[in-house]
């Protein structure tokens, strides 16, 4: 049998949340540890991981909800006002023949945000229970989350690009609709959620247990 991986922590080496450098605690100093190369605080482990994670998860949800039920784009065409959430703008387009651009808001917009906060919800609830299922595949999981987060603002940018470029005064304008902060929002809280959470919990279950 080969024998079992010593790792960082059982050694007493601290890995930097930034540059990844290892350091040996006794090489800082013991009260408050920096990273000798880039200053940053050093941890054995993210500090109150989980309830900063679930905190910003529980308000990423909260958002959610009038980021998908209030109007992101508000049209003015020749005096009629047409508002439009993120799912009647994709459903604008595939009646209009454009699958590719109704596809791309949908993924971005729609599946991408709540396959985060379901997936980062899953990954918390796996480690408060101690869960020891497949921590491989949890880490990949947690890394792809973290990985594709930022592209759920393609919606935000499509709005910020039709709002500067339809200017016609009255004959036709395209506004941001107050959906677009709370959706910003969504995207941000999320991304500062897959940050919160420390990956290397999902291994510590096991380190102890063997």
């Amino acid at each position: 049998m080969s024998a079992k991986p010593t790792t960082a922590r059982q050694l007493g080496l601290l890995s930097c949340h930034d540059c990844h450098l290892l350091v040996e605690p006794g090489s800082v100093a013991a009260s408050h540890p920096h990273c000798p190369r880039c200053g940053s605080s050093l941890h054995a482990r993210k500090p109150n991981s989980l309830a900063r994670a679930w905190a910003l998860l529980l308000a990423a949800a909260i958002m959610y909800i009038p980021a998908n039920l209030l109007p992101m784009t508000v049209t003015t065409s020749l005096g009629f006002t047409q508002p439009d959430t993120i799912m009647s703008g994709v459903i604008y387009f595939v009646h209009s023949g454009s699958w590719e651009i109704a596809a791309v808001i949908f993924i971005a917009s729609i599946f991408v945000p709540i396959a985060k906060l379901f997936i980062l919800v899953f990954l918390l609830v796996s480690v408060q229970l101690r869960s020891r299922w497949r921590p491989k595949d949890r880490t990949v999981l947690y890394r792809m989350t973290e990985l594709v987060g930022r592209w759920s603002m393609v919606d935000v940018y499509v709005v910020t690009i039709l709002v500067a470029l339809v200017k016609l005064g009255a004959v036709a304008s395209i506004e941001a609709g107050p959906a677009a902060v709370y959706f910003a929002s969504v995207v941000v809280l999320t991304m500062f959620a897959a940050e919160s959470f420390d990956p290397r919990i999902i291994w510590d279950v096991i380190e102890e247990d063997s």
